[in-house]
């Protein structure tokens, strides 16, 4: 695919805590990560996905963009949560025209917003495996009004929403750019502030994708309660910045609670994908998001989901700017996925 400057864009993560932002631009060498920023957010503002404040957010934006001199107005932004539906269903073999006439009424069965209520996308995988005369499709509803949200908070920043992508795909779009896809099952994890998503994948098709309520936003909140503070002291102590309010002792007690309610809720969704794919055994977690810098977190889940878990590292292949730091980049980099996973998109990607 050739990437002119016309189809550039900037990556948009616009997470309930943190908003990133990140330029990878085309080389002769390959990819290059021109410009990346990270702007946190107060608590509040975004709830479940929910903008609770649009200026406020907007005015966010605009000083992440201005702090790391992003020009480029085009932007890529991604949803999730409980507004999106995401499913893999089978459908009689017909070509995609014909299915962008019946879509909606095939999607009917499967969603549980009423129709009207949601925009529907699709993408056609191939011929179902066990039956011919049959094809798999990813089937996507949003929310109309979670859409229309995202889409208003990005033209009062001042920038232009090209792509509103989902965040699983996004994951799954820097994931498999950055990592040799071969034909192993993987489940990729992201842990952010109040939502958990896992998508898994075997080669470069995505099998099975699910998302719960947990996040690093528990462990903060278990702080706040005991110790007193804001949830901005909550979120320094938790990564182990000075405090009289709380000892090591109690801080490693509530991570240890919330670490494993998590793995627990992880394992039953892995339970389900066993169920429904018998043969198929997930060989490597992935993981992303705030969570995936908890030790504790990462060696209870390789014991309780009898993988192998690593951090993913979304600038593996990317060449990085003179003016980068990489040391910053390798710290924040589980951080950074969804957002990388976006600036990859072109203008005219579908």
């Amino acid at each position: 695919m050739a990437f002119g400057s016309k189809n550039h864009l900037i990556g948009l993560d616009i997470g309930s805590r943190t908003l990133k932002a990140g330029e990878i631009v085309e080389t002769k060498k390959g990819r290059r990560l021109k410009k990346f920023g990270m702007i946190d957010i107060p608590a509040g503002l975004i709830e479940d996905g929910v903008i609770n404040d649009h200026e406020s957010v907007a005015d966010y934006i605009r000083q992440l963009f201005k702090k790391n001199k992003l020009k480029e107005q085009n932007v890529a932004v991604s949803i999730g949560g409980f507004s999106v539906i995401v499913k893999k269903i089978n459908v009689q073999t017909m070509d995609e025209s014909k299915l962008q006439e019946t879509i909606q009424f095939e999607a009917e069965q499967y969603i549980p917003f009423d129709i009207s209520d949601v925009n529907l996308d699709f993408q056609i995988l191939g011929e179902n495996e066990n039956n011919p005369n049959q094809m798999s499709v990813f089937l996507v509803a949003a929310k109309k009004e979670m859409v229309s949200e995202y889409i208003n908070l990005v033209h009062l920043a001042g920038l232009n929403p090209c792509i509103i992508d989902v965040e699983a795909f996004a994951l799954q779009n820097i994931f498999e750019y950055s990592y040799d896809a071969k034909d192993e099952t993987v489940a990729l994890i992201d842990i952010g502030a109040g939502k958990t998503s896992l998508n898994i994948l075997k080669g470069l098709s995505s099998l099975f994708m699910r998302d719960v309520s947990l996040g690093c936003g528990q462990i903060n909140q278990k702080i706040v309660s005991l110790a007193g503070c804001s949830i901005e002291d909550a979120e320094q102590m938790k990564f182990g910045g000075q405090n009289e309010k709380i000892s090591p002792e109690d801080l490693n007690e509530i991570v240890s609670s919330i670490v494993s309610d998590w793995c627990a809720e992880i394992k039953r969704a892995l339970d389900f994908f066993y169920s429904t794919y018998p043969d198929d055994t997930i060989t490597k977690i992935i993981l992303s998001g705030g969570g995936a810098n908890i030790k504790e977190f990462r060696r209870l889940l390789a014991t309780e989901a009898s993988a192998e878990v690593e951090i993913i590292n979304p600038f593996s292949k990317l060449e990085l700017a003179d003016n980068l730091d990489s040391s910053y980049l390798e710290k924040i980099a589980p951080q950074a996925a969804i957002c990388m996973g976006l600036a990859l998109r072109r203008v005219d990607d579908k």
